[in-house]
């Protein structure tokens, strides 16, 4: 069996295959998975037609996997004369590039003609999506497109027109691929056993009319009548039997008068929901309930309306109603109740019982079946529509997802933007272009985490339309001094439309080289600034409760008595923590000037200081920027893909150059002036920093040649003179007056040693 011979290319630190040719696509399911950038992709959140991701995904799924790829690369290629036009991206399929060769592709050509034809381009040379989205333009003039639906115009004759309009009119419509409100078989079946069910109902009550219609057309009008009163008055009757049953619950069952002064303070209606709620008339052990005296005004109309609709009719005329009469009464309606209950075929009911036996009696549903068997015909063409609109949707999207997905050329080109990319975060002077919708930052973060790159979760959102979406942005440049929860910028979405942009979560990692270098001084900036306004905060409150108990003292100071002996301890107490302050400052002083006479006595040309100089910095920041650099080779696009559905296949690491395009940093256009002069600019007196460098160069030879050693013995200690600390480095006139303060106290030590000696050689007596 041949195989397919590929091209490779190497980005981003490993190898992907190059995709240049129609058969490149065609024989993918010959290249090893291995070799594929990612296996899988997510069908949202990405910039990528949607409509086409979910033709690919066949499963359904959510996701786009290699092989759901294969198969439409392999569908789109072979309905192609020359696979090589997938590779053109264009909106519009020309219909000589359809392959007429195969049965597929002879019908699809054929549809696409059809297609054109009914929107009146006949003659046309190419089919734009556009032109197949729209399938309501393409079917408007068309009677019959294969969707299983047939509209009342359909029908040649009016008759059958007239009885698809009464079947939408009753049971309801389906939309025809026209646009236009039809039936399909389902909606006639139940049409038509509607109007039998209905019909069937009315003859039961034509054969049984004594039973169930009494009264004729009338009866329905006494049952309603009856329906309407039937609790009321079956309450009336129950409350009277319950009187005769005990002629002490009469003035309970009445309702007793406190419940009628509740209501009496109301404006009242004799419809009003409070009287209605009374007995109907007044109860009394045995009685009959009256027609016209007595009755509850809420329902003297119900009553009135029982009595011609109902009592007259069956009963005979008569001013009261006794109960055996009312028990009668119902029991005569009953059969009617019983069939009323049981209706059948109420939707049809509107049109009439003559209506519907017309139609019953017609051919009509013969005809509708027909039309539907026409219709059905035509299906095979209909959906070759809807692949022509699946062809072209290939042809122009399918190669784009191969690009970002069998490799990942739209990322590493530097040419379009990936498909996952959705847009540009401005912010802290810097653009990053990796950006990527996330669904919950949380969850993204626990794996994108493991990527090493710094990432900052941002919401968006369009203030003006409500639109919000939710991003992670990759910093791949700069430093993270500016970069905190809250920040604010502003975002550009693949379309131009701008987001206000809130940081809300940040993920920190090594960013770049330049910040690595310079981390360390920061950090000691830093740490000094901290120590610096720690001591400045003690200062401070030292001096307030200074402050306050200077003030206390001077409150009281009529009550206080001299100590001279105190005040005197206290000025020497002063008189010392002055000479302290003034040793501390010459031991700061003498250490700066010792450590840079040192240097100087070390090194003895400047390219040796240069080099220590150099060492030294290499020293510092050194491990730092090693330690970076490891990190920034290692991130990984993998994590931040996977988290969001995605199935990277390859260690798509973001380098540090690559990590460099990724993110742009502000800098001056080419061509461009800038004028130095800040009107703000803290201004710089350099003769300040000359007078401290030559004081501290005047300390340090001052210090190397001794002349400072009798101060420092007077106030501090010996063992920091310059001869003991610089050593052979010492000027030879400080090493002679160091020798010879060293002879001058052994002299001076002398005969103290003397006299221990002989006390310690006489016996005690």
């Amino acid at each position: 069996m041949a195989t397919h011979s590929w091209k490779f290319f190497r980005a981003g630190g490993f190898d992907q295959v190059k995709l240049e040719t129609g058969a490149d696509l065609l024989n993918l399911d010959q290249l090893d998975q291995k070799l594929w950038v990612a296996l899988a992709c997510p069908v949202t959140g990405i910039e990528f037609d949607k409509k086409t991701l979910a033709l690919i995904d066949t499963d359904k799924d959510g996701r786009v996997r290699a092989p759901e790829l294969i198969a439409a690369c392999k569908w789109a290629g072979g309905l192609l004369r020359n696979a090589d036009s997938l590779l053109r991206r264009s909106p519009t399929l020309p219909l000589a590039a359809i392959n007429d060769a195969t049965p597929d592709g002879k019908v699809i050509l054929a549809a696409a003609r059809q297609i054109l034809s009914n929107l009146g381009r006949k003659d046309a040379a190419e089919i734009g999506l556009d032109e197949v989205a729209d399938t309501a333009r393409i079917f408007a003039q068309t009677l019959f497109n294969g969707d299983g639906v047939v509209p009342a115009d359909s029908a040649g004759d009016a008759a059958t027109q007239s009885v698809i309009a009464d079947a939408i009119a009753t049971v309801g419509s389906v939309p025809d691929r026209s646009g236009k409100p039809g039936v399909n078989a389902d909606l006639v079946a139940r049409f038509f056993a509607e109007l039998a069910a209905h019909d069937a109902w009315n003859k039961k009550a034509e054969t049984e009319a004594a039973a169930i219609l009494p009264l004729g057309a009338a009866t329905a009008a006494a049952a309603a009548a009856v329906r309407a009163i039937k609790a009321k008055i079956d309450d009336y009757f129950a409350r009277c039997r319950l009187a005769a049953f005990d002629a002490r619950a009469l003035t309970a069952l009445n309702r007793e008068e406190k419940e009628y002064l509740a209501i009496g303070a109301k404006d009242l209606s004799a419809t009003a929901s409070e009287i209605a709620g009374f007995p109907i008339s007044q109860i009394a052990a045995g009685r009959p309930l009256s027609l016209r005296s007595g009755v509850n005004p809420a329902w003297a109309a119900a009553m009135a309306t029982l009595e011609t609709a109902a009592i007259q009719p069956l009963l005979g005329a008569r001013d009261t109603l006794a109960e055996a009469d009312w028990v009668a009464l119902t029991a005569k309606l009953g059969a009617f109740e019983c069939w009323n209950s049981g209706k059948a075929g109420a939707p049809v009911e509107k049109l009439g019982l003559a209506r519907i036996r017309e139609i019953l009696a017609s051919d009509a549903q013969a005809a509708i079946a027909a039309l539907l068997a026409k219709d059905k015909a035509l299906e095979g063409e209909a959906n070759a529509i809807g692949s022509v609109e699946k062809l072209i949707r290939y042809h122009r999207d399918l190669f784009l997802l191969c690009t970002n997905f069998v490799n990942f050329r739209d990322l590493y080109d530097g040419g379009d933007p990936a498909i996952f990319q959705v847009g540009t975060l401005f912010l802290d002077q810097r653009s990053c272009s990796l950006c990527i919708a996330v669904e919950d930052a949380g969850r993204h973060a626990a794996m994108a985490g493991l990527a090493g790159a710094y990432l900052a979760y941002v919401d968006c959102i369009r203030k003006g339309t409500g639109e919000k979406m939710s991003i992670v942005a990759v910093f791949s440049q700069g430093d993270d001094d500016n970069l905190m929860v809250g920040r604010n910028g502003i975002f550009y979405d693949r379309k131009g439309l701008d987001y206000d942009a809130t940081i809300t979560k940040l993920l920190s990692n090594p960013i770049s080289i330049r910040q690595a270098f310079f981390s360390p001084y920061k950090k000691f900036v830093r740490l000094i600034e901290e120590q610096v306004s720690k001591r400045a905060a003690a200062a401070d409150a030292a001096a307030n409760d200074r402050l306050a108990k200077a003030a206390a003292e001077a409150a009281h100071a009529d009550k206080a008595v001299a100590d001279t002996s105190k005040g005197d301890k206290a000025k020497e107490e002063h008189k010392k923590l002055d000479v302290g302050v003034i040793a501390a400052m010459s031991v700061a002083f003498g250490s700066l000037g010792g450590a840079a006479a040192y240097l100087l006595g070390l090194f003895k040309s400047p390219t040796q200081i240069v080099l220590a100089l150099v060492g030294l910095v290499v020293l510092i920041s050194g491990p730092s920027v090693i330690l970076a650099y490891i990190k920034l080779r290692k991130r990984n696009l993998g994590p931040i893909l996977d988290a969001n559905g995605w199935a990277v296949n390859a260690k798509a690491k973001i380098n540090v150059p690559f990590g460099t395009s990724l993110t742009g940093i502000a800098k001056l256009p080419a061509g461009s002036t800038i004028d130095l002069s800040d009107t703000f600019a803290e201004k710089v007196y350099p003769w300040k920093r000359w007078v401290a460098i030559a004081a501290m160069v005047l300390l340090a030879f001052n210090y190397r040649a001794g002349n400072l050693d009798n101060f420092i013995g007077k106030y501090l200690t010996e063992s920091i003179d310059s001869a003991s600390v610089l050593g052979k480095y010492a000027s030879p006139e400080a090493k002679l007056r160091a020798k010879q303060r060293l002879e001058e106290k052994a002299k001076a030590e002398a005969p103290a040693k003397t006299e221990a000696a002989t006390n310690a050689v006489v016996p005690a007596k």
